[in-house]
C-alpha cells in the first residue's frame, strides 16, 4: 500500500507543479499520518460506543463499532512480560518495549497471571523443537498444548504445540542445544487478572489485613518502564502476561536506484515496512500526508483542500 500512497501523493503534487517530496520527508509524513489515524480508531470507537448505548447504531453491515474493532485489533498483543531489576523484597516486570517483546507500548488492556504452580525438571535428550525428560510423566502431570516452556532464562521461552508421549512435548521453538538443562512447564489453564493500583494507595492496601494484596486478589502498580506486582511470590518469568496495544511500526518506502531521475521502489530492502492500517484507510492516509506535504512546501491551498476533505469525511 506504502508505493500506491506515495504514487498518490505524487500525482497530486505534480498536477500543478507544487513541488517533490523526497522518500526521506515522504517517509517521516507517512509516519505521523499513520498514528493521527490510529489515534483516531480509539475516540471512534468511543462514540461508536455512545452511538450504540443510545440506540443510535447500526446493525449488520451498517455496525460501525465491529469495523472501528477490526482496526483496532491488528495492533493487539498478548505477551510474556520478562523480569527487570527493582527494588529488594519487589516483584518487578518491564513493560512491552522493543527490547523486551520488540514492539512499543500503547496502552496496557489487561494484566494476568498463571496460578498453577510451575514444574520443573532437567531435558534427557536433545531433539530440535522437543523436551524430552523420560524421568516424568507430561500427561500425569497435566500438560497440554498451550502451556509455556521456560529455560529460567529471561524472555527465552516456547509455547508446548502437541504431547506426543508421556516423556516428549513438542515444542514452538527449539530451546535446549545439550543434555541436562534445567526446564520450567508454566500451565496455563487457571489465571487470575491483576487489577491496577495507583501508587498513592498500594502502601495503605498492603498495610491493611483486609485490603493486603494475595494470589487471590493480586494488584500491580506502573512505575516508569515497569509494572510492580503484589504479592512478590509472583516473580517468575513466565507467570506473567499482559494483553495491550502497540503502535503501529514506522513506515518507510525503500528504494535502491534512480530511474529516469526518480527513485526506484524496491520492497525487498530490510528496513521496507508498508502501512499497517487497513487497505480501506488508504485515501485517509494520502489526504493526511499532503496536509503535512503542503505545510513543509509553504501552499496554503494544498492544507486547505486536504483539511477540508477531512472534515467533509468527518461530517459524513
Amino acid at each position: 500500500m506504502i508505493n500506491s500512497v506515495r504514487n498518490t501523493v505524487l500525482s497530486v503534487l505534480n498536477k500543478n507543479n507544487y513541488g517533490y517530496i523526497s522518500p526521506s520527508d515522504f517517509n517521516l509524513f507517512s509516519k505521523q499520518a499513520q498514528l493521527e489515524i490510529f489515534e483516531d480508531y480509539f475516540k471512534e470507537y468511543n462514540k461508536t460506543i455512545n452511538l450504540e448505548n443510545a440506540r443510535a447504531s447500526g446493525v449488520d453491515y451498517a455496525d460501525q463499532k465491529r469495523i472501528v474493532e477490526d482496526a483496532i485489533e491488528i495492533f493487539a498483543e498478548f505477551r510474556l512480560l520478562s523480569l527487570s531489576v527493582g527494588i529488594a523484597g519487589e516483584s518487578t516486570f518491564s513493560i512491552p518495549s522493543p527490547t523486551t517483546t520488540g514492539d512499543v507500548l500503547y496502552v496496557i488492556n489487561k494484566i494476568i497471571y498463571y496460578t498453577d504452580p510451575m514444574i520443573s525438571g532437567v531435558n534427557t535428550a536433545v531433539v530440535i523443537n522437543e523436551l524430552d525428560d523420560t524421568s516424568v510423566d507430561f500427561i500425569a502431570l497435566g500438560v497440554v498444548p498451550g502451556d509455556i516452556v521456560t529455560t529460567g532464562v529471561n524472555g527465552v521461552f516456547a509455547i508446548v504445540n502437541s504431547v506426543t508421549s508421556a516423556t516428549r512435548l513438542v515444542l514452538s521453538t527449539n530451546l535446549f542445544s545439550s543434555v541436562g538443562l534445567t526446564y520450567y512447564i508454566q500451565p496455563t489453564r487457571n489465571f487470575k487478572e491483576i487489577d491496577k493500583v495507583n501508587l498513592s494507595v498500594i502502601n495503605s492496601l498492603r498495610l491493611s489485613n483486609l485490603t493486603s494484596p494475595s494470589t487471590m486478589f493480586p494488584v500491580y502498580t506502573h512505575r516508569g518502564v515497569n509494572l510492580i506486582v503484589y504479592p512478590d511470590s509472583i516473580s517468575s518469568f513466565g507467570q506473567v502476561r499482559a494483553s495491550y496495544f502497540r503502535l503501529p511500526n514506522d513506515p518507510k518506502w525503500t528504494y535502491t536506484s534512480l530511474v529516469g531521475g526518480q527513485p526506484s521502489f524496491d520492497q525487498s530492502q530490510l528496513d521496507y515496512q508498508d502501512f499497517e492500517l487497513p487497505l480501506e484507510d488508504e485515501y485517509k492516509l494520502c489526504t493526511k500526508i499532503l496536509q503535512y506535504c503542503g505545510l513543509s512546501i509553504r501552499e496554503a491551498e494544498i492544507v486547505q483542500y486536504m483539511t477540508g476533505k477531512e472534515i467533509q469525511e468527518k461530517q459524513s
